[in-house]
């Protein structure tokens, strides 16, 4: 696919003032119907490695859990947050927690056995330890129970209800997203150009943390799910996990 070239130069012509981040799921792995069979897409791990080796900043940030970026995104150099910022990787591949979330194990727990015991067929329970999602790509005309069973549960233990691509996320009602991830990490590089590339609303927090660089490219990833206030806040719609690649590939010249 063409990508257009005056956004993405000013980052691949000053890669030390650059940083290159992105989504996982519906950005780097095409979704499919079981969460964890979610792999990146073929060419992907080559790419990041070959970014993360130029760019002063490459990091991936997902609502997947930390451990699961461990297993399938073995990069050199790549900075790795799962759970929305409350998990990351360190530099060695330990898993670290914020300890503030650690506190809201037990109440996602108590989630995840209700809604096993619970969910009608169909609903899939995605448990990641400190959240909990219930997708129903498989059984939409569930989505009513979804969102009834997370209001319920932000009523019993407190934990906070997102809306998600065909899924309802419960998970710690913390100040913390991708959003502040992002504005972290590109604080502590001390970029003023960077590239966020995402598929749902959990990455408009991200796009906003561009605002003020004096390079800032939102890349939206296209489908027939995507929400439209993702793809009116981007900078630059690209057509699913095969269009994140190819503008990986531009930007690693």
């Amino acid at each position: 696919m063409p990508v257009p070239a005056p956004q993405l130069r000013a980052l691949s012509e000053a890669p030390g003032d650059a940083a290159v981040l992105c989504d996982f799921d519906g950005t780097l792995a095409p979704i499919v119907a079981e969460p964890e069979t979610a792999r990146p897409l073929p060419g992907v791990t080559d790419v990041l490695a070959v970014l993360a080796a130029r760019y002063r900043l490459v990091a991936v940030v997902s609502g997947r859990p930390a451990v699961f970026l461990v297993e399938h995104l073995d990069v050199p150099g790549l900075e790795r947050w799962g759970s929305y910022g409350l998990e990351w990787v360190d530099a060695d591949g330990t898993v670290r927690v914020a300890p503030e979330a650690e506190a809201w194990r037990e109440a996602v727990g108590s989630a995840v056995r209700r809604a096993t015991r619970d969910a009608p067929a169909g609903i899939g329970i995605e448990d990641k330890g400190l959240s909990v999602t219930l997708h129903v790509r498989n059984a939409p005309e569930h989505l009513g129970w979804a969102r009834a069973f997370a209001e319920a549960e932000r009523a019993r233990t407190g934990l906070a209800v997102h809306d998600a691509r065909m899924s309802v996320e419960l998970r710690p009602p913390l100040d913390v997203d991708k959003g502040t991830v992002v504005a972290r990490l590109l604080v502590r590089a001390g970029v003023s150009r960077a590239l966020f590339a995402g598929d749902d609303r959990g990455d408009l927090s991200a796009f906003a943390a561009l605002d003020g660089l004096a390079t800032a490219v939102r890349v939206a990833v296209r489908s027939s799910e995507s929400p439209p206030e993702l793809l009116d806040a981007a900078d630059l719609v690209v057509d699913g996990p095969p269009g994140v690649l190819e503008v990986l590939r531009a930007l690693a010249g």
